[in-house]
């Protein structure tokens, strides 16, 4: 049986909501240049993450989830700016920002890990 990845799982889901929450800002809101950016920058994180499964060696694999974490973070800014702005509510903020913040907790305790294991081989 086929261990669950936690990361490309959460990713993957969180890319669903991203995608969804673009469609909303331009159909309900009508605004299309802060949805395009949280649109490229969320749906990254999890290309990304599925990108690595497939890396050509450790540093190839420690890059790709370090890209990922930066568009985390990025996604992470988008995401206040939009609530900062009253594009999104409070309650669409706080279920958005949970999700990033634990997927950014999972990528930097992984690429900690990664980094720690190069450090000592």
């Amino acid at each position: 049986m086929k261990k669950e990845n936690i990361l490309h799982t959460k990713s993957y889901q969180f890319a669903i909501r991203i995608v969804n929450l673009s469609l909303y800002l331009n159909k309900e809101k009508k605004e299309y240049i802060l949805s395009k950016q949280v649109l490229r920058s969320g749906t990254s994180i999890g290309a990304l993450v599925s990108e690595s499964k497939y890396a050509q060696s450790k540093a190839d694999f420690l890059n790709k989830l370090m890209i990922s974490l930066k568009e985390a973070n990025e996604t992470q800014y988008w995401i206040n700016l939009l609530y900062d702005t009253h594009f999104i509510t409070p309650q669409m903020h706080q279920s958005l920002f949970s999700d990033i913040d634990e997927i950014i907790s999972l990528l930097s305790a992984i690429t900690k890990t990664i980094k720690n294991q190069s450090i000592t081989t």
